[in-house]
């Protein structure tokens, strides 16, 4: 097993052949640690006994029959969450912020099991049949108003028990100023109910109890380079798709004996500024968007394409090129969820 200290100086390569149990990865000496904490300090303030426990896998999730919460292994150590940045250019929960808004969505499940809320008549009436089927794809509808804003890509829309998940999120975040963040959305009626509810349960009993736990970081003896193989796999079956006549549109066609800089050279340089962009405005995964820009470089180059414009107008259709290719897909084939 290897030894935090060991792990930070670990190449690349040497951790990639690292099976996921032989990290000797712990919560308890983690940067999570701190934020555990702050959502136990959260709780406290809101008077509630209910703590869920915390354990380390592959994914963030909260298992039916479990009130418990997985955390991704990889935020358990700083040098592991550099391999997920430099693997996938992004960091699920990788910043203060965005951890805490996870910790508080999925405590939500992990709630929900506990008090069994879904079983309630009065729940079912707000948030809708949890016997729903979870959908590999949804479409989500960004200014739908009925569904509050916690998470990335409108998550709420997704399913009833993630409408529940991210409503009690934004219920519980200090300062979240719900009341009036939220007075003019048919989404109060649920942070309403969601406030009545709580004051109702908060100092009751857990109706489940137990420490179980499901798939442990200490039993996974996947490698790091099969975990990051499957998981790039998953993201690359359903990135935003371009055909030439997008290519053209951008950067014209060839023209012989030009002296300007290949459309290839362009694109690879200014991906990364790109990517952030579409990904801001069209709620895409970065790697995917990554994926598109380098696919339309070497497409550029086999159509022999190049950089004729002004670079800074020719960015910004790039931008409006990607976010249209995004929203198509999303109005074609649904927000596909990577699972």
């Amino acid at each position: 097993m290897a030894s935090r200290k060991r792990l930070s100086s670990l190449s690349k390569q040497k951790l990639l052949s690292m099976r996921i149990c032989d990290l000797n990865l712990s919560i308890e000496s983690s940067p999570l640690a701190p934020r555990i904490r702050q959502l136990h300090a959260e709780m406290t303030q809101k008077g509630f006994r209910f703590r869920p426990h915390f354990w380390l896998s592959d994914d963030w999730f909260c298992p039916d029959g479990i009130p418990g919460v997985a955390i991704p292994f990889y935020l358990a150590h700083p040098r592991l969450i550099r391999l997920e940045r430099e693997m996938t250019m992004d960091v699920e929960g990788g910043d203060a912020q965005w951890c805490m808004n996870l910790l508080r969505h999925e405590t939500a499940h992990a709630l929900l099991n506990a008090y069994r809320l879904e079983r309630r008549k009065d729940w079912r009436k707000v948030f809708g049949s949890p016997a729903k089927k979870y959908p590999v794809t949804y479409w989500p509808r960004p200014y739908d108003k009925r569904y509050v804003l916690n998470l990335p890509n409108w998550y709420a829309q997704s399913h009833p028990h993630e409408d529940w998940a991210e409503t009690f999120a934004v219920w519980l975040r200090p300062n979240s100023d719900w009341r009036n963040r939220y007075a003019s959305w048919p989404a109060l009626k649920k942070l309403l109910f969601v406030d009545q509810l709580m004051a109702e349960i908060y100092d009751q009993p857990q109706k489940l109890r137990n420490s179980r736990t499901e798939d442990p970081a200490q039993h996974i003896k996947t490698t790091l380079r099969d975990y990051y193989i499957k998981k790039l796999a998953r993201y690359d079956a359903d990135g935003p798709e371009f055909i030439d006549r997008d290519l053209y549109k951008l950067f014209g066609h060839p023209k012989r004996n030009s002296r300007d800089k290949p459309a290839s050279v362009f694109l690879l340089r200014v991906r990364k500024e790109v990517t952030e962009s579409v990904e801001y405005w069209g709620g895409e995964y970065r790697y995917r968007i990554d994926r598109a820009i380098r696919r339309m470089a070497a497409r550029c180059d086999d159509l022999g394409l190049r950089l004729y414009g002004k670079e800074d107008k020719v960015m910004v259709e790039l931008v409006a090129c990607l976010t249209m290719m995004i929203v198509n897909k999303m109005v074609k084939d649904g927000f596909h969820i990577t699972l």
